[in-house]
């Protein structure tokens, strides 16, 4: 019989069944999306339920178009969008409150109060990143202080809590595994990245009871059975979850310290592996855990900017400049050389490496012959920009000149960006056949956890190369331009 490898790719935008067969080929995919609900004070949530629920149609619907027998189904790996909090009642299995989107600031001013009591330097010591309202901590400290009756539930524990991982391995198993793995947990700001365990200190910082918290288990670890609510014939093993980014770094096959990847998707992540051990930055890149298997850490350092694809979603959605994405190549393309407009995408704050949570955006720079092609082109480049900082965060934190950028995602697809990227860093930008890396190295994890693949599965993958362009001179200009940008808007010299 032949054995498929089945992922879960659990995004920001939507959810993603992927298919593969025992040589690693990825040979089927179908997508769901759910709602983004969004409030005029630009909160960002999303209905556990509903995210539940399309994970089980998602595999439904990918069964039907791959035309498989289902029984053929070996494994389940799972990767999800980080940080993303749910709490849920123990006893109904529902969540208490929706699902708050690792886009979210609404708990600045928790975070501001905790900085305020001398705790952030705990909170990196700890964790490995700064104090900040993006992570999971303080969205669950703000539903705990928020919504009528968790905290005293939690007190009799009968409330969990956790990420989009652990949410959907309790329904997955039928309540029966309350499980997350070491990449997700490391981006709570709960759990101690040099102990390896939920930190009691830190718990009692948010006020979050330690009866709350999943079990941490190895990335390849055993996550129970599921049968996708009764749909497969028979139950199969969840045997590989990672947080979507870590999920990246692994199926781009950057196993060696000092190999970087960037996934390119609502928002950016991008991540560095530093090995065995970790080492803290003052550059404005946090450290976290890529992952662990069979029971041996691998760290990372990792930057995340908020806005990348979003920032098309804007140009489409709300300012109606463009239809549909793909028009953002052409229309970037064609954009006048000697415009010098820079797009500041401080929608919601800005994360890595600047940390200025209440930032708001802005475009400047521009003139009167400044047009729908410039501000287009204006909100690719702002992607690029970004990462490139970051990247060179990383390099002067690790100590470790970058030799190339391995790249992932949608917005991948888009020559502009892509050259641009490669020009602006001056760095080759290799890109895989592939987009869904994130769900690629859940299914890596779990089909070699359960003896399906092995390492040369990472040889399936072929790859696209940029090769940087770009005038010297050129290059520094548009880099100085953007630096300035930067210093008016945010008061940033970094």
């Amino acid at each position: 019989m032949s054995k498929y490898v089945l992922s879960i790719d659990q995004s920001t935008q939507g959810t993603k069944g992927l298919l593969f067969e025992e040589g690693g080929s990825l040979i089927c995919r179908a997508d769901l999306p759910h709602r983004q609900i969004i409030n005029e004070m630009g909160w960002v949530e999303h209905d556990a339920m509903e995210i539940w629920r399309n994970t089980v149609q998602v595999v439904r619907n990918l069964v039907e178009k791959a035309g498989i027998d289902k029984s053929e189904i070996a494994v389940l790996g799972i990767s999800n969008q980080r940080e993303t909090s749910v709490c849920w009642d123990r006893t109904t299995g529902l969540p208490v409150y929706n699902a708050i989107v690792w886009q979210c600031a609404r708990a600045v001013d928790i975070t501001d109060e905790l900085a305020a009591a001398g705790h952030a330097d705990l909170v990196r010591e700890k964790t490995g990143m700064q104090l900040s309202p993006y992570f999971s901590a303080a969205k669950i400290a703000w539903i705990f202080r928020n919504v009528a009756g968790v905290k005293e539930k939690a007190a009799r524990g009968e409330i969990a809590v956790g990420t989009i991982d652990s949410w959907l391995v309790y329904k997955l198993t039928g309540g029966k595994e309350f499980r997350t793995d070491y990449s997700n947990a490391a981006r709570t700001q709960l759990f101690n990245i040099n102990t390896l365990a939920w930190d009691p200190e830190l718990l009692e910082i948010f006020g979050i009871d330690s009866s709350c918290m999943a079990e941490v288990t190895d990335s390849n670890g055993d996550y129970g059975m599921t049968d996708f609510d009764g749909f497969l014939t028979k139950p199969i093993p969840i045997r590989g979850v990672l947080g979507d980014s870590n999920g990246s770094l692994f199926g781009q096959g950057c196993l060696a310290p000092g190999m970087i990847k960037t996934t390119y998707g609502t928002g950016s992540s991008i991540m560095m592996n530093i090995g065995g051990k970790p080492a803290l930055s003052d550059r404005g890149v946090v450290t976290s855990i890529a992952w662990s298997l069979d029971g041996r850490v691998s760290y990372a350092m990792e930057g995340n900017i908020n806005y990348s694809a979003a920032v098309v979603t804007w140009l489409k959605d709300d300012l109606k400049l463009i239809s549909s994405s793909a028009e953002t190549q052409e229309l970037a393309e064609a954009a006048n050389p000697g415009d010098h407009t820079y797009l500041v995408p401080a929608f919601s704050g800005l994360g890595a490496p600047y940390w200025v949570s209440k930032a708001s955006a802005a475009i400047c720079g521009m003139t009167r012959v400044t047009g729908k092609n410039e501000v287009v082109r204006a909100s690719l480049d702002c992607i690029a920009y970004q990462i490139t900082d970051i990247v060179r965060a990383m390099e002067e934190s690790a100590g470790v000149a970058v030799g190339e950028l391995r790249v992932d995602g949608g917005p991948t697809k888009n020559r502009y960006l892509m050259q641009f990227q490669s020009d602006i860093l001056n760095l080759t930008v290799r890109i895989p056949d592939s987009e869904e890396l994130s769900g690629i190295g859940a299914a890596y994890a779990a089909g070699m956890a359960a003896g399906i693949f092995d390492e040369n599965v990472f040889s399936t993958l072929r790859r696209t190369d940029y090769h940087p362009k770009m005038d010297a001179a050129v290059r520094e200009k548009k880099i100085a331009g953007w630096k300035e940008a930067l210093k008016m808007i945010l008061g940033y010299e970094g």
